[in-house]
């Protein structure tokens, strides 16, 4: 990931909002993507998307410089997402529907489809360590600051997340094989 040019920040707090168009341009697909796979949802996740550069249009003022920009774009885009999970009934949060999967459908559209019903199996905070590490590449330690946890959380949450992927890969084997038989 490309990281934000400093002088392009401080342009954009300054008020100048071609540089702040700029910085959307650079984030919005990796947030984009990461909400998606966080929400389960990519309606939702274009919404979410949306509200998180909104948050960072406003709160452009407090950036510190302390981490990389993209780091706080994500945690901006964490807590966005968190906020819609919340808003959802308790009832959806934990039991998400899974699409099925059509019997002529193959290629990446059923790929796609089985990795967001693996993705839905666990639970949000494993879910959210494992897109921040696996699928945007942030190091464990970036992952730790946008999540707010010790970096050793991280790991352990990634590490359970690949277990019980590991678990929802074995169990649909077994049910393939099962099907095969009859």
């Amino acid at each position: 990931m490309q990281e934000t040019d400093p002088g392009l920040i401080r342009a954009a707090i300054a008020g100048d909002v071609g540089a702040f168009e700029q910085i959307v341009r650079l984030h919005q697909q990796s947030v984009w993507r990461y909400l998606r796979r966080l929400l389960g949802d990519p309606a939702a996740a274009e919404d979410v998307a949306q509200e998180t550069f909104l948050r960072v249009y406003r709160r452009l003022p407090t950036y510190a410089f302390r981490s990389r920009f993209s780091t706080w774009v994500f945690q901006i885009a964490r807590n966005a997402g968190l906020d819609e999970l919340r808003s959802r009934a308790r009832d959806e949060r934990t039991r998400r529907a899974v699409r099925p999967v059509p019997a002529t459908a193959d290629g990446p559209a059923t790929a796609r489809v089985e990795i967001d019903a693996a993705l839905a199996t666990l639970p949000v905070d494993q879910r959210e360590a494992l897109l921040l590490v696996e699928v945007l590449g942030l190091r464990y330690a970036e992952a730790a600051v946008v999540l707010a946890v010790p970096v050793g959380t991280v790991k352990s949450r990634v590490f359970g997340a690949r277990v019980r992927l590991a678990a929802w890969a074995d169990a649909g084997q077994d049910r393939e094989e099962a099907g095969d038989e009859m």
